[in-house]
């Protein structure tokens, strides 16, 4: 077992009695084996579903919340309550939690996402168990995450962990609906997650209390493995689970090629969380410098900028109508007006800004061609 830093997501479907309500035994079980897991010498971050299920009965409600503001009542109450029962149990095993609720704000702020990969990073070396949930109680629609899968999937690549560990009702990825269908065969391994494989997974879920089906877990590997890190998708039961999951044992699918790289950090960041400020558009010359010889954007090759934008925000970059890359600019969309086609000395000199690159090729992502 060489992996050193892994996520685990914990689904509602895997945390529930049959009512909807929160089950300490199943808590306790897989708290058990995450401990064991981290006895090892690994690293845990823990993404756990459950706060709904944990306080929807002390809101008076017969069964779980429907209406959003009732779900987000549910989990105001059920958040600490859960983070209650899992800071019980561990410290039986002599580790100490700690709650961290996040939005997508979290992500899209560059700042925020630095605090959290730093305050993430911190808890580790101390040998706590960060355990993160979306914060239901205040997410709207426009910044939530969806689900707690593409959530654990992007802590996954903040954090470059080694491994993530979906942790669900049913053993895997099938070719059809296990329910439905006898002559249905799991996937036992997928090199990398196609729009097509997709599309044809269904999304509905087989728990009444979980919010993503197999389809959000399928699109949350994708991103994951984009970022470098391999999946597991799966059930899992005994305090040796976790570890016979790492050891490639584990009763599910196993999704991603150990070769691909981690993408860093800031790179994450430009590629899927920062929000677009404006365009640039280049020339045939900045074109097959950026997409073959692996370089920076020059002033040099500039034709035209479009909307406003100042340094330090994140633009896209067009070739002939089409997007190739994006980055993080050196200079405002009018000091570009003013050099574009100038030579990086001749930039610098009249604007007075001291980097030669519009875009520095660390902070550039291409989307086409690389």
């Amino acid at each position: 077992m060489k992996q050193k830093r892994v996520v685990v997501k914990i689904g509602s479907s895997s945390l529930t009695q049959a009512d909807g309500t929160l089950s300490v035994g199943k808590l306790a079980a897989h708290s058990q084996a995450i401990a064991h897991l981290m006895d090892s010498g690994v690293e845990v971050i823990l993404i756990s579903s459950g706060a709904i299920s944990a306080g929807f009965r002390d809101l008076g409600y017969s069964s779980r919340p429907v209406t959003v503001a009732g779900k987000q009542a549910a989990a105001a109450v059920g958040q600490g309550l859960l983070i209650e029962a899992y800071n019980h149990i561990f410290k039986q095993y002599g580790y100490v939690t700690a709650q961290l609720l996040l939005t997508r704000e979290s992500f899209s702020h560059e700042m925020q996402f630095s605090n959290s990969y730093q305050t993430i990073t911190e808890l580790l070396k101390r040998r706590v168990l960060p355990i993160i949930n979306e914060n239901d109680s205040i997410a709207i629609d426009e910044l939530t995450f969806g689900d707690n899968d593409m959530l654990s999937a992007l802590v996954s690549g903040l954090v470059n962990a080694d491994a993530l560990i979906m942790l669900t009702d049913i053993n895997g990825i099938y070719n059809k609906n296990p329910d439905l269908d006898h002559e249905a065969t799991r996937y036992q391994l997928i090199n990398y997650v196609s729009e097509q494989l997709i599309e044809q997974t269904s999304q509905d879920s087989s728990s009444k209390v979980g919010t993503g089906g197999m389809k959000s877990k399928l699109m949350a590997a994708k991103m994951a493995t984009t970022l470098g890190v391999n999946c597991f998708i799966g059930k899992g039961e005994g305090k040796d689970n976790l570890i016979k999951i790492l050891n490639g044992d584990g009763d599910g699918t196993y999704i991603g090629d150990k070769q691909r790289p981690h993408v860093r950090k800031h790179k994450q960041w430009i590629a899927f969380h920062s929000e677009i400020s404006g365009k640039i558009l280049i020339d045939d010359g900045a074109k097959d410098a950026l997409l073959s010889e692996g370089k920076s954007l020059l002033a040099a090759g500039i034709l035209a900028v479009e909307n406003y934008f100042v340094q330090n925000d994140v633009v896209e970059i067009y070739y002939n109508k089409q997007w190739i890359a994006k980055g993080q600019v050196n200079y405002s969309s009018k000091q570009i007006n003013q050099i574009k086609g100038l030579s990086s000395k001749e930039a610098m000199s009249l604007t007075g800004c001291k980097k030669p690159e519009v875009i520095h090729r660390n902070n550039l992502i291409l989307t086409l061609g690389g």
